[in-house]
């Protein structure tokens, strides 16, 4: 796991995909990824999470007034993160907002637009714009005003633009290892006020998009 960034009170790392976002047990977690690269058991504090099969960058609080502060940055829209996705199909416009109103069910975890505020349903924003199109596939960025669980999968899905490798949303290829990625995430220190962004390249070359694609992502 390459670590971007560290310093007493937070760490800065891209989370492979595969690996969950909190410990569970022995199995493969960022925590127990970053315990052994740091070299010991620091008291490391989650602040928001990935998908288990969704890779990026991601910020972790090293101590108990770092997390206290991140956890509300987050919560109040102050970290801003932005994505790469695969699509199927191409976004009709091809830059825009989607606001939609989200119901996650915790039996299925899964998540699902619905018409009508009731118990459970939150509001969800997001910002895209396409990159490049081949073959049918569009490469997307995003970037996220809220965070609700599976977010960027159920708005495109929900548009008949399910992520590649997406089967849980509509890909009928099949998987469980959606076309997304964590690419930029912009903060500011949560102990000093320093504005921060770390940046990493997404890898989407086994679907058709390339180094090339992945650096015109994160540059513009």
């Amino acid at each position: 796991m390459e670590i971007l960034y560290r310093d007493r009170d937070i760490a800065v790392v891209v989370k492979p995909v595969g690996a969950l976002s909190e410990r569970d047990g022995n199995k493969v977690s960022v925590p127990l990824l970053l315990e052994e690269a740091l070299g010991g058991k620091p008291d490391i504090r989650s602040v928001h999470r990935l998908d288990k099969n969704v890779g990026g960058v991601m910020v972790w609080a090293l101590s108990a007034r770092a997390a206290t502060k991140l956890t509300e940055d987050v919560k109040n829209g102050k970290v801003v993160k932005e994505y790469a996705a695969v699509v199927k199909g191409v976004p009709d416009p091809e830059e825009g907002e989607m606001l939609d109103l989200l119901y996650h069910d915790p039996s299925k975890n899964k998540t699902f637009v619905v018409k009508r505020e009731r118990r459970g349903v939150r509001d969800a924003r997001l910002a895209y714009r396409v990159v490049s199109v081949k073959d049918g596939l569009s490469l997307v960025r995003v970037r996220l005003f809220t965070g609700r669980t599976h977010q960027i999968r159920v708005q495109f899905a929900s548009r008949s633009l399910p992520l590649v490798g997406d089967g849980r949303y509509g890909d009928r290829g099949g998987g469980d290892k959606p076309m997304l990625f964590s690419f930029r995430l912009s903060f500011e220190h949560p102990v000093t006020g320093k504005p921060l962004s770390f940046t990493a390249l997404p890898d989407f070359s086994e679907v058709g998009f390339g180094r090339e694609e992945a650096e015109k992502i994160v540059s513009e």
